[in-house]
């Protein structure tokens, strides 16, 4: 089925202002990004240009000039532009400083061609845009699909979402979990620990990135020390690869690792992150239990709805400015932890696990102007909770 995105309609938006900018849009591999930019070329009517860089090998500055003068040829008609829309355009050793070139020379001679950049690494994307680009770009983000969108686009309840995640090429494979569980593995997460984090990055011990990821998949929503990490992973280092390694799996949107809360004090340097993977399909494509057997399981599938609660949380406040965290003292632990400017909230799950309401007492008493959120049992619903973008619960 044909299913629009509401970033169709703010790409169409940014494209027909009267100041045009570049429009970029980053998020991870097979969410939607190409397709939403074809859903916009038939939306706008304009002559266009469609190419993508993500070739075996890097491409060079030239590859990009070759497409803008292609874009130059075709003949808009009065009040169109010529879209050219370039794919993995992060790929392309020099990208940012030759699209700078090449639109100011664009602005400059009245030309009509609106260049819409596509990228699945946030680090690389957004680091050309804000060294090269200044003042020249709109950056939209397009995260892993939600709930809505999925209950739209496939008919289904919150529990499916909580179990299948949000990639749309899958749904189509969930009435065969293994074949499912076999599609997301290989044609996902490989490719794109494979092509947007071994390819773009020097990595020394790629064998080790592709088990710490393993290693987070096992454990969603967990806080887990690096020294525990290091007893578990063989050939692991030590604990500043590890850390690095996984800063480079939150760029290409796969996992985080949140810090430790600690508002008005410096974090502590190395302190034990909480792995979310930014996909619940991430983590069930390496679980040994179907879908019967994790609802079943009441601790594990606790662990699915936590990990699938700071997954809405990551993918909906992946802004400047917001910060998501967790909390934890001694034996009280608070989720997470949600900051934008003096504002805080803190989120205490409650999703049939053992519950540890007494850390949010605690950190009410350390934090007495924080907001709080009680998600799932007592207090706001999961259905409710995941219908809503996240943005909107911190208003």
């Amino acid at each position: 089925m044909v299913f629009e995105r509401a970033l169709v309609g703010e790409l169409e938006a940014g494209c027909t202002r009267r100041v045009p900018l570049v429009q970029v849009i980053v998020g991870p591999r097979q969410v939607g990004k190409t397709t939403a930019a074809q859903q916009l070329a038939t939306r706008l009517g304009w002559p266009q240009v469609f190419a993508a860089a993500d070739a075996p090998l890097p491409l060079g500055p030239e590859w990009i000039e070759t497409q803008w003068q292609l874009a130059r040829t075709r003949k808009p008609t009065r009040g169109q532009r010529v879209l050219l829309v370039l794919d993995e355009v992060q790929k392309v050793a020099g990208w940012s400083e030759v699209v700078k070139r090449l639109w100011d020379e664009e602005r400059r001679e009245g030309g009509p061609v609106l260049p819409v950049l596509l990228g699945s690494s946030a680090l690389l994307v957004q680091k050309g845009v804000t060294e090269s680009m200044a003042g020249r770009f709109f950056l939209h983000r397009c995260p892993h699909w939600s709930w809505p969108e999925c209950e739209a686009a496939f008919g289904w309840s919150w529990a499916d979402w909580i179990y299948f995640g949000g990639y749309p090429g899958a749904a189509a494979l969930a009435d065969d979990e293994e074949a499912w569980r076999r599609y997301v593995a290989d044609a996902l997460i490989e490719t794109v620990i494979a092509r947007d984090v071994l390819q773009m990055q020097a990595i020394t011990k790629p064998t080790l990135l592709r088990h710490l990821f393993a290693l987070a998949a096992t454990f969603p929503a967990q806080v887990l020390s690096y020294n525990k990490m290091l007893g578990q992973l063989q050939d692991a280092g030590n604990t500043t690869t590890l850390a690095g390694y996984l800063r480079l799996l939150e760029t290409a949107f796969l996992v985080s690792g949140l810090e430790l809360f600690s508002k008005g004090q410096v974090r502590k340097r190395g302190s034990s992150p909480k792995l979310v993977l930014w996909n619940n399909a991430l983590v069930n494509a390496y679980a040994l239990r179907g879908r019967k057997a994790a609802q079943a399981d009441g601790a594990w599938w606790g662990r699915l709805v936590e990990n699938a609660v700071g997954a809405h949380l990551l993918n909906g406040l992946n802004a400047p400015g917001w910060s998501v965290t967790y909390w934890r003292d001694g034996d009280y632990e608070v989720d997470y932890v949600v900051a934008h400017g003096k504002d805080v909230w803190a989120l205490e799950v409650k999703s049939g696990r053992s519950g540890r309401l007494s850390g949010m007492s605690y950190f009410r008493e350390c934090y007495p102007k924080a907001k709080v959120w009680l998600i799932g049992a007592e207090g706001v619903k999961l259905e409710e909770f995941f219908a809503r973008p996240a943005v909107e619960w911190f208003g």
